[in-house]
């Protein structure tokens, strides 16, 4: 699998990283199966957050993760979030929150760190004080963040020393709000409400790599669009184009997404090994500009 700068990082990264949300309901094992289909595909970067399982999709990935094989992986967890009371981007939640991370991966440092989702009380000092540390202790090599607008993260830019490389954001065939109001300048139509800022636009001028999470998903974790009865007309596109690239539906999914000129690292989500190396395959496969159109328009968008 071919490599993607990671925003303005000196990383270079898979074009598709390792989602490991689920893990924590897998046997370690399992998980061991998990990573020898991604590492033996070139997909050596995995996505954790403290909150995953409560804590245990971390622990159980490190313990299926071999000492020999740390050094061979990147690894990025979140942070930021206290289920069902609230966002917390305090300097002793953030330091906190690692230091957790760390524990239950088994390793001394991360690669990236996200912050998860906005937290309306953040000061961006206060942020920029917990990097600081974290970096200077080289317990966190790279920052980013998770579901914020350009407003929210040239906020925070303006107090850090280092650039922010990731903005994690929902996104794929059945999820375009990203795409529509571009589509729809200027018209006085549902489609052109702009909801994010044009936060496409503004990290592709600020190298911020996007990574489309839960791209297979529709709705707000409302389910798999492939081969949902709710959706006939994008699932008969989709038997027609991979049959004609010779590829699954999962694949034409990521295939869609990695399409895009923005370099987009989408986030897997699976735990079937099988159906992760269809997402990760899709890094071999180019549609043509006819074809992601016609997905696009299938999924139920109608152009202007």
């Amino acid at each position: 699998m071919h490599g993607i700068p990671l925003g303005k990082s000196d990383l270079s990264v898979p074009t598709v990283a390792v989602g490991c949300m689920r893990f924590g309901g897998k046997t370690v094992r399992e998980v061991e199966e998990l990573l020898d289909v991604a590492l033996s595909r070139g997909a050596n970067f995995f996505d954790h957050a403290d909150i995953y399982g409560a804590g245990k999709s971390e622990e159980i990935f490190a313990k299926a993760l071999t000492p020999a094989r740390r050094e061979q992986v990147l690894i990025q967890t979140k942070c930021g979030i206290v289920p069902g009371k609230m966002f917390d981007f305090s300097y002793d939640h953030i330091v906190n929150a690692v230091e957790g991370s760390l524990k239950r991966l088994g390793t001394d440092y991360v690669d990236v760190l996200l912050l998860h989702r906005p937290d309306t009380l953040m000061e961006p000092e206060e942020v920029a004080r917990a990097f600081d540390k974290l970096k200077a202790d080289g317990k966190v090599r790279h920052f980013g963040v998770s579901n914020q607008n350009p407003m929210q993260m040239q906020l925070l830019q303006s107090a850090l020393d280092m650039p922010l490389v990731v903005n994690q954001l929902q996104f794929g065939v059945m999820h375009t709000p990203m795409l529509q109001s571009g589509f729809n300048v200027n018209m006085q139509n549902e489609a052109g409400i702009n909801r994010d800022g044009g936060v496409l636009d503004f990290c592709r001028l600020n190298k911020i790599t996007i990574q489309p999470w839960s791209p297979m998903q529709y709705g707000f974790f409302k389910g798999c669009f492939v081969d949902n009865e709710q959706f006939p007309a994008l699932n008969a596109a989709m038997d027609t184009l991979s049959e004609k690239y010779g590829i699954s539906k999962t694949t034409l999914a990521f295939a869609w997404i990695l399409r895009h000129p923005a370099k987009m690292q989408p986030v897997t989500g699976t735990t079937t090994p099988a159906r992760l190396a269809d997402c990760l395959a899709a890094a071999d496969v180019t549609l043509s500009r006819e074809d992601w159109y016609a997905l696009y328009q299938a999924a139920g968008n109608v152009l202007p």
